[in-house]
């Protein structure tokens, strides 16, 4: 009967074409409006470290000024979203987790060997080996480098694919070497493509920034001395002009983040955390209240509002439109329903149940709704080239994956399927009798 009844609905369908036309545009335009916003709040709220973004957690410590707060939320007062030096090196030298990464954004000239290659400015990385295996990048070659090679201060480097296409024309370069500034780095590993959204283990420099060119030892800044090319805040300046006064200040610019593995290593952490800021504050530093953080990954992102308000905002505005598209939807069909009074008075009379005809019906609003979706991707993806047209780097927070063009369709066809159970209900109700003796 599916068949008979879509064939049916196919030819009631072909003998309207221009309301036909009308309803499907409907649905089309809200659905590709909605998908267009939805798409993009998809991107940017989803969880970038799924399986295990409740191991991964920044640490945070209080050391601001006692006048005044690093920052405000509903909750009180909040620590700075970066660690100082002195407080960065003395927590990874405790070594207190399963793994904990120290690090921050730097500068360097990138002198290619090969003369057709033009040197170039890039931003690296300095992290420790332990970045690898918490953060998992995948590998297109080699691997990262261990932790003896952070105790030595060795000078490597793992290349993004991108950097790695531009300087060795995308070959296997592991082992092979770049000079990176003043110096010779050997190649140990090569990144495939991998862009978290949101960069969420650094969101300082923008929520949605491209992940670093490469990446190096932290360890080897011992002898660079280099200054971050990154955020940094102070609440007083340092001693004196000098890299020493500014690595023994108060400023924050140092990304620390540790895996633990379970709420009570969580705990035993954050114990940890806060008899090393006990000690200090013997020494005269942290004069603020105890407010220490071991924050996991989606609680970060939500402190820090990394998808902003005019996105849902924007996304209501959306739903609203498609609301609206759904509301001339069903007048539509109301329309084009009732106005086969006629041939369901002859159906009914023939022996057709009140079901039969409901079901008929309702598979003609499912068609509807699927040509509607259909046509709604074709809009979406124009509205998301259109965004990408407008806004710089906006092409990863643009995309239609697989799963959002089912969600499409599949919202295009409840929403048809629901427009439409009125307008079938109502054309159920029409009297045989009466309409076979009018006609």
């Amino acid at each position: 009967m599916f068949r008979y009844y879509a064939w049916l609905g196919a030819r009631s369908l072909r003998r309207n074409p221009i309301l036909t036309t009308l309803m499907i545009t409907a649905i089309a335009l809200g659905i590709g409006a909605f998908m267009t916003l939805y798409a993009m709040f998809h991107m940017m709220s989803s969880d970038p470290i799924p399986w295990k973004s409740d191991k991964l957690h920044i640490v945070r410590v209080d050391n601001w000024s006692a006048d005044e707060a690093w920052g405000e939320t509903k909750d009180g007062p909040v620590p700075p979203d970066q660690v100082t030096y002195q407080d960065g090196r003395a927590l990874m030298q405790a070594r207190e987790a399963r793994y904990q990464t120290l690090m921050m954004r730097v500068a360097f000239a990138v002198q290619p060997t090969h003369a057709e290659v033009k040197p170039f400015n890039a931003i690296a990385r300095m992290t420790y080996a332990d970045f690898f295996p918490m953060f998992e990048p995948r590998f297109l070659f080699g691997g990262p480098w261990d932790r003896s090679v952070d105790d030595e201060r060795a000078k490597v480097v793992v290349l993004s694919r991108e950097t790695n296409d531009k300087i060795f024309g995308g070959e296997d370069s592991v082992g092979r070497e770049v000079k990176l500034g003043d110096f010779n780095y050997r190649v140990v590993g090569v990144l495939d493509d991998w862009r978290p959204l949101p960069k969420y283990f650094d969101i300082t420099q923008g929520e949605f920034d491209t992940p670093e060119d490469f990446y190096v030892p932290f360890t080897v800044n011992d002898d660079l001395r280099l200054r971050s090319a990154g955020n940094n805040n102070c609440y007083t300046s340092p001693a004196d002009a000098t890299y020493d006064a500014w690595l023994a200040s108060e400023c924050v610019w140092l990304q620390f983040w540790v895996q633990v593995d379970s709420a009570a290593e969580r705990d035993a952490y954050h114990a940890f955390l806060d008899a090393y800021v006990g000690e200090q504050k013997k020494l005269g530093r942290f004069a603020r209240p105890l407010n220490n953080r071991v924050q996991p990954v989606m609680s970060w992102l939500q402190e820090r509002n990394v998808v902003g308000r005019d996105v849902p905002i924007s996304l209501g505005i959306a739903s609203a439109f498609l609301l609206v598209c759904l509301i001339n939807t069903i007048g539509l069909m109301l329309a084009k329903f009732l106005g086969r009074s006629g041939e369901i008075g002859v159906r009914r009379a023939l022996g057709a149940s009140r079901r039969q005809v409901f079901s008929q019906f309702l598979i003609e609003s499912g068609a509807i709704g699927l040509a509607g979706g259909l046509l709604g991707l074709v809009v979406a993806y124009a509205g998301l080239a259109g965004v990408r047209a407008l806004v710089r780097d906006a092409e990863p927070l643009t995309q239609l994956d697989p799963a959002l063009v089912l969600f499409a369709i599949g919202l295009s066809m409840l929403a048809s399927l629901l427009a439409g159970l009125f307008p079938t209900w109502r054309a159920c109700q029409v009297a045989p009798a009466a309409q076979l003796k009018s006609n």
